[in-house]
């Protein structure tokens, strides 16, 4: 099913993800759904904040991207990305490696907004899976990197927009200003 994705000014987007304690039938219903909105919609990642719940979840997948790859390695080799693609992360953690790169990102909760964003060009990742199984730690680069710690932030409360420098967020502050005011206007009144 294709849920609805949550916009900039939503206060669920500020919200830090509880912990998943057990794999349950709507929590694998909600995974599925995740991915099926996060296709329909043109993404690489959806995080649960992004579609109203404030959980530890996020769902990825960068296979349909071509023009900025991504790297993979399972216990210390090089392996083909698709190995893991789709990918699910119940409880992440993540450990940021190497130097901090600059590279556009996008936000479906931001539709049409994109900006520079700094981060750690690798990370190291520990997470369950789909089945509540520990997935083996790895280590991902390039976009796929970037993905992850785009969504393990949203499972945290941080939007892209916090990690912009000054000058990019001051050059689209009407942007954010416009897309804050319409999804407030659009929230139900108490």
């Amino acid at each position: 099913m294709i849920l609805e994705i949550v916009k900039y000014g939503q206060p669920v987007l500020r919200q830090k993800g509880a912990r998943i304690e057990k794999l349950t039938p709507e929590i694998k219903q909600l995974v599925d759904d995740m991915f099926e909105t996060m296709h329909e919609r043109h993404g690489v990642g959806l995080a649960a904040q992004q579609i109203g719940k404030a959980l530890q979840l996020t769902v990825i997948d960068v296979r349909e991207v071509k023009d900025r790859p991504s790297t993979l390695e399972l216990e210390g080799k090089p392996v083909e990305v698709d190995v893991i693609m789709p990918l699910v992360l119940i409880n992440p953690q993540i450990k940021p490696l190497g130097e901090t790169v600059k590279a556009s990102e996008g936000c479906l909760s931001f539709p049409e907004i994109f900006g520079e964003i700094p981060r750690p060009e690798s990370v190291e990742v520990e997470a369950l899976d789909r089945n509540f199984k520990p997935i083996k730690k790895f280590r991902a680069g390039g976009l796929l990197a970037r993905a992850i710690q785009h969504e393990v932030d949203h499972l945290n409360g941080i939007l892209f927009i916090d990690r912009m420098d000054k000058e990019t967020k001051d050059k689209m502050r009407n942007e954010l200003d416009q897309l804050q005011a319409a999804t407030k206007a659009e929230m139900p009144k108490k």
